[in-house]
């Protein structure tokens, strides 16, 4: 794992083509000489945020077998720029490549505190646990510029209302305030993601994200504030991080998880020509092993749509993996649950305050 990433900084080290336009991209070879010719730079590699204005935040999950049935992304495209994210694909829906745009370009919902209120005051609405992000991570670098998160945190608050949290970034801490006060009323839940126990591993595989001892910290934080911690072992993958299991399951447990949960990696749409040019140019020695270790979790395909199947995997090596987190889950969780959230409060705080009658 020695090799040097050609677009520092970033997972993917290209744009797919977007299978929704008619145009393509291509970064030709006579290009790239004018540039160095004429001493300009070819790729600047900078980060732009977009905003745009959506007329509804709240998102219904009607995927069987994702575990939430509302989710909420305050930003779609993500910086953190993990390799195998399977979110890629959706940044093609607003005319950007599942590559190097969606970690370039950031799309801001500058509206989504407002959105989520409105959602949340609303006579139809009953609650039930919204979780953020379904899909880029809420605690990405922008929300320290943005706080789009935090804002949407205090909305949570406000109408006693469950909110479940995704993230890879140590950044939660700073909202550790607003996180004990819902918990005091058992409205939170934060699922932090750890991959790998290795920097190395974690520096190509998520070249922008906390390191893994600030997320294990993070973890120790929350479970000593009483919050309830799932740490997300995910995703597996063969041949990079598969050997790890035991070691993370130990690690994210005595740093206070009260739970943990899985993936087997799949690679769907541009995913996996992001993913496969990805691991040939910066893991060459294991890049046929491990796609043909992936194919053989997924019915001889990086691709795989099934539910129930599609993050489990299944095949020799897929059972392997099952086995190992099933004797981890015995002998470093046993006794131990993630609770289920409050939906009881919300109905009296519909209009921001206790209802006295």
């Amino acid at each position: 794992m020695n090799s040097v990433s050609p677009v520092k900084g970033r997972g993917a080290q290209k744009n797919t083509n977007n299978k929704f336009s008619a145009y393509s991209y291509e970064t030709r070879d006579d290009f790239l000489e004018f540039c160095r010719i004429e001493g300009e730079i070819a790729d600047r590699n900078k980060t732009q945020y977009i905003p745009i204005f959506p007329k509804s935040i709240v998102n219904k999950v009607t995927s069987p077998d994702v575990g939430m049935s509302y989710s909420m992304n305050m930003y779609q495209g993500c910086e953190h720029g993990c390799i195998y994210c399977y979110a890629r694909n959706a940044h093609e829906f607003w005319g950007y490549s599942a590559g190097l745009d969606f970690e370039r370009k950031i799309l801001v919902k500058h509206d989504a505190p407002k959105l989520l209120e409105a959602k949340l005051k609303s006579k139809k609405w009953k609650a039930c646990t919204i979780v953020m992000s379904g899909n880029t991570d809420c605690y990405q670098p922008a929300e320290r510029e943005f706080e789009l998160t935090r804002k949407c945190l205090e909305v949570f608050l406000k109408y006693r209302h469950p909110v479940g949290i995704i993230t890879k970034n140590a950044l939660i801490l700073r909202d550790l305030d607003i996180l004990k006060e819902l918990n005091a009323h058992g409205l939170i839940g934060v699922n932090i993601s750890v991959t790998s126990l290795s920097e190395e591993t974690r520096r190509i595989l998520e070249p922008r994200t906390t390191t893994i001892k600030k997320r294990l910290e993070a973890i120790k934080v929350l479970s000593e504030a009483g919050i309830p911690v799932n740490a997300m072992l995910a995703p597996i993958i063969p041949g990079i991080n598969s050997h790890e299991i035991l070691n993370l399951a130990k690690a994210v447990s005595e740093h206070g998880a009260v739970s943990m949960a899985f993936t087997v990696v799949r690679l769907n749409g541009a995913i996996g020509e992001i993913f496969t040019d990805w691991i040939r140019k910066t893991l060459p020695d294991k890049a046929e092993k491990v796609l043909h270790q992936i194919q053989d979790c997924h019915g001889g395909s990086l691709n795989d749509s099934r539910y129930g199947v599609r993050s489990r995997g299944e095949g020799i090596i897929a059972t392997q993996i099952h086995d190992m987190v099933s004797l981890a889950k015995r002998k470093y969780f046993k006794g131990r649950n993630f609770p289920k959230l409050n939906v009881s409060l919300h109905e009296s705080y519909k209009d921001g305050q206790l209802k006295l009658f």
